[in-house]
């Protein structure tokens, strides 16, 4: 059984009280991962103050010499890629081939930030007036927290720290509890690579005070957290108190609108896709489906088909189609989603828990699709963060529109059309921090922003240019000649 520890300014720490957590595989519950620490406040405040000591050296660190790092941990992450998918997947569920495709996206997106971090300092135009000079420069803003996610636990990491990291900040990292391996995995990295001991910390830990201490830690400058809408309102009020910024990233009820002239097959390909891949945990999946009447029935008909096909089990297994969930709470949740929305009338075209023998050591859900879903039902208007999607018919692009905006959610969205008039009416009137059209609505590109509007997220999104100026102060500079 593997045991391990927390990554504090440069050392591997038990929790000051001793206290530690197994973790399991969600495919087969009696396989024990390994213990893990369960921090307290005391262990976030440790990590807080190395990250805080360490910022004023760091921060004098010259950009190229910090690029260097980041390039050498790119290179570790890169070598560890097979061992790495490995971990992701047993602790995680999603299956061995999703797990390497996380890898993957998260090289990308690294160097992608490594690259426009070049550039980042230099693109400030100069403002120029009689007798003096002026310009824009940015300052870090010191230690900051980082609260990510079980369902992608190590691309989200590197998305939100190695922006960090490139613009001078320090870094305490809070994965969570579902997903400790793959982040203490990910300090080892770290390490290894050689960053100076307190820019980069790892605690791991149950239950929300380890999180709850880091946001409230008058020390941390900023905190950027992907997670629930419930969680990230909670993160927004304690770090209101002392205006400390936020970079929320959270929940979403993506709409996927599929007009009478679409290409099915590319449609019907996305939807599985969007809806099943990582069994439908990601806040991009397509977890409504919204196709025009006339093609409606074929198109459910199709898609249960080939949800049907799909071979649930061990995600080790280069053969399985998807994998478990991630763990108890979200078989739980997911099932009672399920069960409510046939209580409440809806009609389920296929799928629901897996409830085979040879699943009885996992928490196996298949791919479930629900008709005929009124927009006032739960299904409909709820994130349920799993492989089940509502559907529902429309006449218009005007019906479809209003059927899509109608949620407090809006982060991603998308639609399949031919018509070029139609794909940019949706453009133009779809309320959502991304806008697919003949794509999936879980694609995404480093170079483009990531954040979603209303209840789907808060301050400035992550990727592009804003995922740099998040972690940075400002400056105008005014130099008399």
């Amino acid at each position: 059984m593997k045991y391990a520890q927390n990554y504090i300014g440069g050392r591997w720490l038990d929790a000051t009280a001793g206290r530690t957590f197994a973790n399991e595989n969600p495919a087969d519950t009696g396989d024990v991962l390994g213990r893990f620490q369960d921090s307290d406040p005391e262990d976030i405040a440790l990590a807080v103050g190395a990250a805080h000591d360490a910022f004023p050296s760091w921060r004098s660190t010259p950009l190229t010499e910090r690029q260097a790092l980041v390039s050498r941990f790119l290179e570790k992450l890169e070598e560890a890629r097979e061992e790495l998918a490995t971990i992701v997947t047993r602790e995680n569920g999603k299956t061995l081939t999703e797990a390497k495709a996380e890898v993957t996206s998260a090289l990308v997106e690294g160097s992608y930030h490594l690259r426009q971090s070049s550039t980042f300092y230099g693109t400030a135009a100069p403002a120029t007036g009689t007798g003096w000079s002026g310009w824009t420069q940015y300052a870090p803003l010191g230690a900051v927290g980082i609260i990510s996610p079980w369902n992608f636990p190590m691309n989200v990491m590197c998305r939100k720290t190695l922006p960090a990291l490139l613009t001078g900040n320090t870094v305490v990292f809070k994965p969570a509890p579902y997903t400790p391996w793959s982040a203490v995995f990910m300090a080892s990295l770290f390490e290894s690579a050689g960053f100076p001991p307190g820019v980069f910390n790892c605690v791991t830990g149950l239950g929300a005070e380890p999180g709850e201490a880091l946001v409230g830690d008058e020390r941390i400058r900023a905190i950027s957290f992907t997670g629930s809408t419930a969680v990230g309102k909670i993160i927004q009020q304690q770090a209101a108190r002392r205006l400390v910024r936020t970079q929320l990233e959270l929940g979403g009820k993506n709409a996927l609108i599929v007009m009478d002239d679409a290409d099915t097959e590319a449609a019907l390909q996305a939807v599985m896709t969007a809806g099943f891949a990582c069994a439908g945990q990601w806040c991009t999946s397509t977890s409504r489906l919204l196709l025009q009447r006339d093609i409606a029935e074929s198109f459910l008909d199709a898609l249960a088909e080939r949800c049907e096909a799909v071979k649930i089990g061990d995600p080790m297994d280069p053969a399985t189609g998807m994998g478990p969930v991630a763990g108890r709470m979200q078989y739980d949740k997911i099932t009672s989603f399920i069960s409510e929305a046939e209580a409440e009338g809806a009609t389920r075209v296929c799928g629901g828990p897996e409830t085979g023998t040879a699943f009885s050591r996992g928490y196996f859900i298949r791919p479930t699709v629900f008709r005929d879903v009124a927009p006032e039902l739960t299904l409909f208007r709820e994130e349920v963060f799993g492989p089940v999607i509502a559907a529902a018919s429309f006449d218009t692009l005007d019906d479809a529109i209003q059927l899509a905006n109608r949620s407090r959610y809006a982060l991603s969205s998308g639609i399949f059309t031919r018509d070029l008039k139609t794909a940019c009416r949706y453009i133009d009137s779809i309320e959502a921090g991304l806008a697919h059209v003949n794509m999936h609505t879980g694609y995404k590109d480093p170079a483009l922003p990531f954040g979603g509007w209303k209840d789907s997220g808060f301050g400035p999104p992550e990727n592009s240019r804003s995922g740099l100026e998040f972690f940075v102060e400002p400056k105008a500079v005014y130099l008399n000649h």
